[in-house]
């Protein structure tokens, strides 16, 4: 509603836009009062005001609330001060329902604290119900800000006596505002939420720490009271239980509901009612409602009440889950049916024969041994169906196979005669960059590496290629172009840009459109620090990279290259020796002075090939002959020392203790005199020694421009992600093992130390870092770079250090082994395993995992060699545990295939 013209008397205080009037009240107290943020004196000097008042000051209020948007960050604190004054003070001046609760709901009106609820209902009490209704409701249906506003907007309909809103947010404040679940069956609004409860979008957070049976405020007992009484109908919680079960979620998030479920004590009735959604839950629902509705389904199986088609339904789902609980005892329950009906073994058995395949052969052998139990001997159509899937079983169980369906059909003998074959991935291609950009292209790859937030090596160093070629030649063509693509960037307004504040390829950029000097981008002016120790080597890669982008843009404002000497010839990162000699001699024929950081990044780039010395020797230039020597011995990687750092749990910072804490294997690279003598003084820190320092963070949005510092050095970069990937095992961090592929695909040699990131790696804690690693042992294999006994060894090491646990290995080698590779799965485990059987814990979880692993491996390749050591002593304990069982069975296995006395095994 627009302001009402007034006349002033007097001038107005600056943004308000009123102040005395003839005709009306003085309004200057109210607004005093509201720039000094005393919010309580509001309901009394605005209370008396007329209609046609509160408009005048309702337009000075908005004056006033525009200006504050426009103050700076200095006068944060006086906006802080009044914006719960003129929240309040706009709320009992607008007339339309509409407008107020869009008023009320400003974010710019907000401050830390809850809404002045007593205030605004001095204000609004006198309202028309209706009105309050409709302001109710509007500010109910603001997702953003009604759960904060549940105690004000329950009181709007307390007072107007209007419906009660549902939506979501206003269900998740109103149980967030009991403080105690006791009470719920007085709550007058419980009858129209609680239905709502298993409906909103996102569960209300509160529910899910309400569900421990120990909480004195356990929701689950309240509601299921509510259902005792009939103040809520009990199919309502039974129902929307189910419902929200079948969705999904997390599983923190259908705790509750599962709980709620549970606390309701279904009747044989109600679960038969609801057998589809036990189904439906069992095979897709996270494993708590997957088991609970297992046991609900287990329940009816045995009763009889579950159909046999229901019940294939359920198994055909269920004994295909990753789980092996879940299979166990779904192999159990069809055990139990069997023995009740043996009729229903047409339709049962061809279902368990699908376990025959599973990863486990224990539970191949539970289902083979089902299958044995229940076929008839008239069954011969049955016979010959299950017979053609015993050819999945593993050969320890074809004997058994041969008793059941007969010689003919447990396995074909031709297969068996055929030699094993590795199936390892194709070895990874290497890209060529691609030629010299045009203009065009190069604008189009500034603007992508400026937008992304990750930058591809290949984009990057083309757009650098693209931006110098072209700035030596074709400069004002090239500055016309790339002007729309910077035009947001904080430098482009800028006459004279700080470079040090400049990172990335806008250095590069901003020297082409002449908003940096040259001389402030000479060599040895410092650049900025992130506060990262100073042994960082991620710190000492990036200011490499800076400083090679800052040396371009000094010569693109002074001398201009006609390209770089350090451009990759792949999109690895690594340059091909021919192309370094042959754009040497271009700068040479030329007389082109080269750029010193430029030239020794091309040096760490060149991929050592002696038999270029000569033709790099020939050229006769200071370059040419260093270029030489780097090829022949100057080039080669710094040593490396490994040792085992003893736990320190007294480091300083408590994020270092948990790291620190546990025996561990650290790496310390030697020192590279070459680097620290004849390169620039950025470099100097990567020929400098190295090893196990402050752990620092860094994001990994620059780690292929890192990367692509040492390409033909992954043997150093290894050394140096130690730290990261040890962490990944011993603690809780994640993502260090992405790199461990990316290091695999690079060139130089593939040491000991990377072997020993990888051995690391495959024990990280988290699945994704441990499939990283499982690539990166595979790229290895594939490349045939892989010293399977090396790896072997440092995985013996690292288990008998207990930096990798068993059980996790035990996941890496069989995921390794399921892609094709069981030779070299095998050629890895037959070093790995001594040390872990002599081991007096080697009962520890996860070993008899890794021993099943070791002797599927065998298995399928039929490997043969010695035995390894302390494998025949625990295979002659006996036992039925997990580990003495594999462990007779991996006996057993290589001794089949002839294999000889204790030591390590080959591969066939």
């Amino acid at each position: 509603m627009s302001a009402t013209p007034v006349t002033h008397p007097t001038t107005a205080p600056t943004g308000t836009g009123t102040g005395t009037t003839d005709a009306g009240p003085d309004l200057e107290p109210v607004l005093a009062a509201v720039r000094v943020g005393r919010t309580e004196e509001l309901p009394a000097l605005i209370a008396p005001l007329g209609a046609a008042a509160r408009r005048t000051l309702l337009a000075a209020l908005k004056a006033l609330r525009a200006e504050s948007r426009r103050w700076d960050r200095n006068r944060w604190r006086e906006r802080e001060i009044m914006r719960p004054a003129l929240l309040v003070a706009g709320a009992g001046c607008h007339t339309g329902a509409a407008a107020a609760a869009t008023w009320l709901a400003g974010r710019d009106l907000r401050s830390w604290q809850p809404l002045p609820v007593d205030l605004l209902l001095d204000l609004l009490r006198d309202r028309d119900p209706d009105w309050l209704a409709d302001v109710a409701g509007r500010l109910a249906a603001r997702a953003a800000t009604a759960e904060d506003d549940y105690p004000f907007i329950s009181e709007l309909v307390r007072i107007s006596g209007g419906p009660v809103p549902t939506t979501d947010a206003f269900v998740h404040g109103w149980v967030r505002s009991k403080t105690s679940a006791k009470n719920l069956h007085t709550d007058p609004h419980a009858r129209d939420l609680v239905p709502r409860l298993f409906e909103t979008a996102e569960p209300a957070p509160v529910l899910a720490w309400r569900s421990d049976p120990d909480d004195p405020h356990h929701w689950p007992s309240a509601l299921a009271a509510l259902a005792e009484s009939g103040a809520v109908a009990r199919r309502v919680l039974v129902d929307g239980c189910t419902a929200r079960l079948l969705r999904g979620g997390r599983p923190n998030q259908l705790a509750f509901y599962l709980v709620l479920l549970r606390r309701l004590e279904l009747t044989a009735a109600e679960e038969q009612e609801r057998a589809a959604d036990w189904i439906a839950m069992a095979a897709d629902g996270p494993g708590a409602v997957a088991g609970h509705a297992q046991e609900v389904l287990a329940r009816l199986g045995v009763a009889g009440t579950l159909t046999v088609g229901q019940l294939a339904e359920m198994s055909g789902l269920v004994l295909f889950r990753p789980e092996k609980k879940f299979v166990r005892a779904q192999l159990v329950l069809l055990g139990k049916v069997l023995r009740r009906d043996p009729q229903a073994r047409h339709e049962l058995l061809p279902l368990v024969a699908g376990v025959f395949g599973h990863e486990d052969t224990a539970l191949q052998e539970r289902a083979l041994k089902l299958v044995a139990a229940h076929l008839m001997p008239e069954d011969e159509a049955l016979r010959e169906e299950l017979a053609d899937r015993a050819t999945l079983l593993s050969p320890v169980h074809r004997p058994l196979a041969a008793e059941v369906f007969g010689t003919a059909t447990a396995g074909s003998p031709d297969d068996a005669a055929l030699p094993y074959e590795e199936l390892l991935p194709p070895v990874p291609v290497r890209t060529r960059l691609g030629g010299p950009p045009s203009v065009a292209e190069t604008v189009e790859l500034v603007a992508a590496v400026l937008k992304a937030r990750t930058p591809d090596l290949t984009e990057y160093e083309r757009a650098v290629d693209g931006l110098v070629r072209h700035a030596a030649g074709r400069r004002a063509e090239l500055a016309q172009a790339l002007e729309p693509v910077v035009a947001d960037r904080w430098w482009y307004g800028v006459a004279h840009a700080a470079p040090d504040q400049l990172l990335g390829l806008d250095v590069v950029a901003a020297a082409v459109l002449g908003r940096v000097r040259a001389q402030d981008l000479r060599p040895g002016r410092p650049h900025r620090r992130h506060g990262h120790p100073r042994d960082c080597v991620h710190e000492a890669l990036g200011a490499v990279v800076l400083d090679r982008l800052r040396e371009a843009a000094e010569r693109i404002a002074s001398d201009p290259l006609p390209f770089l000497l350090a451009t990759p010839t792949w999109d690895t990162g690594s340059l091909e020796p021919d192309e370094l000699i042959a754009r040497l001699t271009a700068y040479q024929e030329a007389g082109i002075r080269p750029a010193p950081t430029d030239f020794a990044q091309a040096l760490l780039r060149v991929r050592r090939d002696q038999a270029a010395a000569p033709a790099a020797a020939a050229l006769g230039t200071r370059e040419g002959r260093r270029l030489a020597d780097w090829l022949r011995t100057d080039g080669e990687p710094a040593r490396t020392v490994r040792e085992v750092r003893e736990p320190n749990s007294r480091a300083v910072q408590w994020w270092e203790r948990a790291r620190q804490a546990v025996r561990r294997i650290v790496v310390e690279t030697g020192e590279r005199l070459v680097i620290q003598r004849e390169f620039p003084a950025v470099f100097h820190p990567l020929g400098r020694p190295h090893t196990e320092g402050s752990r620092c963070y860094h994001w990994t949005d620059e780690s292929a421009l890192r990367r692509g510092v040492l390409p033909e050095d992954r043997e150093t970069l290894a050394a140096w992600a130690m730290t990261a990937v040890t962490a990944a095992a011993t603690s809780e961090e994640r993502g260090a093992g992405e790199e461990l592929p990316r290091l695999a695909e690079l060139g130089g040699p593939a040491g000991p130390v990377l072997h020993l990131a990888v051995a690391t790696g495959l024990g990280a804690r988290h699945t994704e870092d441990r499939l990283a690693a499982v690539d990166a042992l595979l790229v290895l294999a594939a490349r045939h770079e892989l010293d399977a006994a090396l790896l072997g060894r440092d995985l013996a090491e690292l288990l008998r250090l207990g930096t990798v646990k068993p059980n996790r290995l035990a996941d890496a080698a069989r995921t390794a082994a399921a892609t094709g590779a069981y030779a070299t799965t095998w050629a890895v485990l037959a070093e790995a395993l001594p040390p872990l059987l002599a081991d007096p814990a080697a009962a520890r979880r996860g070993a008899g995992e890794l021993l099943a692993t070791a002797a599927d491996c065998v298995e399928r390749t039929g490997a043969t060699g010695p035995v390894p050591s302390g494998l025949a002593d625990m295979a002659a304990r006996g036992g039925t545990s997990r580990l003495l069982t594999q462990a007779a069975r991996l006996h057993t296995a290589l001794t089949a295939s002839g294999a000889g006395p204790d030591g390590p095994g080959l591969v066939r």
